[in-house]
């Protein structure tokens, strides 16, 4: 059985980090295509950093120079660093794996930014 959990989110302050993990089982992590999603209420899910099993990654305008993706292929593992976090990074974020036609989700992990 798959699954994608993903764990690291909480509540801090505007200018604060986070560290996000995601833990993968039942796949084959390298070969996966995997990112970060986020979902504030009321507004649509978007992407925020992908990284490919080619080693590719790419983040969305508004994380650049502040989320930093990376994986650990032995431990299966998705990360997301997040440094200097704004109120407007308030979301649920979840992890994805694609491979193929296979696509996996974790339930997400809320990250809440005060100001």
């Amino acid at each position: 059985q798959v699954q994608l959990v993903e764990s690291g989110g909480g509540l801090v302050q505007a200018g604060g980090f986070l560290k996000l993990s995601c833990a993968s089982t039942g796949i084959i992590f390298s070969m996966y295509d995997v990112s970060w999603y986020r979902q504030a209420p009321g507004r649509q899910r978007e992407l925020v950093a992908s990284f490919s099993s080619g080693g590719n990654t790419h983040y969305a305008d508004s994380v650049k120079g502040r989320f930093t993706i990376s994986r650990d292929n032995a431990r299966n593992t998705l990360y997301l660093q997040m440094n200097n976090l704004k109120p407007e990074d308030t979301a649920v974020y979840y992890c994805k794996a694609s491979w193929m036609r296979h696509d996996y989700r974790g339930q997400g992990t809320q990250v809440t930014v005060s100001s």
